[in-house]
This record gives structure tokens, C-alpha cells and sequence, in this order.
């Protein structure tokens, strides 16, 4: 997504929920979010259906389909990219309207927000644009985290 996990978030499937323990104790998080994989869901739920609710104040609701499982390929690295389409909406926009509004200052030279918007964004955004090398680049670095790990040979202890 290009957000920071900066905020609490939580994913629920089939009645059950995992994700960030909140630290005030406001929201109860089912089980931590390190504890399961995302493998664990799709063998363990009936559903095929997950939700990724993301920053509980502004409510970013996601339903990701789990359409088909393909074998793996051999050499090729996890988690994979199929298809990418438009951007991300910044961390900290104010949720949907908040991202709506943001979107309806950047594309007016004449709104009375233009300028504070870029500003506060850090430059020019294009909410079509899925910047593709960002997510690649944060799929390598997840499948060198998940993948699996090449293991030092053992070495016979000298004798002396």
C-alpha cells in the first residue's frame, strides 16, 4: 500500500480478527497480527473474502478476493506482484473525504489549497500512477524477510 503502519490496523476473515494490540486498550485486536500468516488464513478460514481495515480514525476498509491459488514457480521470489492499478492515497489524508478533498486541491491550480496541499504532500501526486517500482521494491524486501533462509554449512570441529 505505501503506508507506514503507523497507525493500528486489523484483518478480519471468517469471524476472526488479527492485527496491531492497541496500546490504549481501546480496540481489542483478536490475536496479534506476528502470530498468524497470511497461509494460515487461507487453509484455515472457509472464506475466500479478507478485510483490511487500516487506521481506525479514518476507517481505510479494504476487501481483498482471493480469486485463485497457482502453484509456485520454482526460482521465483514471494510475495509476487499480478497487477497494480492507481496509486495509494497518502498516510494521514483524513480517510475518504479527507483524500477527496486532498485530490480536488491538487488537480485546480486556482484552489484556494493548491499549494499547501503539494506542500504538505512533499510534491506532485498522481492518484493513477501505482508507482510499480516502490511496490517492487517493498516485495523484495518482504521476500527476502519470508523467504527461506540459506543455512551455513557445519563445520567439523578442529582437533588439536
Amino acid at each position: 500500500m505505501g503506508w507506514t503502519d503507523s497507525h493500528l490496523y486489523e484483518f478480519r476473515a471468517g469471524g476472526s480478527g488479527w492485527g496491531v494490540p492497541d496500546p490504549d486498550g481501546f480496540y481489542d485486536v483478536q490475536m496479534p497480527a506476528t502470530k498468524i500468516s497470511l497461509l494460515d488464513v487461507i487453509e484455515d478460514m472457509v472464506t475466500k473474502t479478507i478485510h483490511y481495515i487500516y487506521d481506525f480514525g479514518d476507517n481505510w476498509h479494504h476487501v481483498i478476493k482471493i480469486e485463485k491459488i497457482d502453484g509456485s514457480i520454482a526460482g521465483a521470489a514471494y510475495p509476487r506482484l499480478v497487477r497494480a492499478i492507481g496509486a495509494c492515497s497518502p498516510e494521514d489524508v483524513g480517510g475518504f473525504s479527507g483524500y477527496a478533498d486532498f485530490l480536488d486541491a491538487i488537480a485546480d491550480l486556482k484552489h484556494e489549497e493548491y499549494s499547501q496541499m503539494l506542500e504538505w504532500y512533499g510534491g506532485q501526486f498522481d492518484p493513477d500512477e501505482a508507482v510499480i517500482g516502490r511496490i517492487l521494491d517493498n516485495f523484495e524486501r518482504l521476500a527476502k524477510k519470508w523467504g527461506p533462509k540459506s543455512r551455513k554449512p557445519k563445520t567439523a570441529p578442529k582437533r588439536l
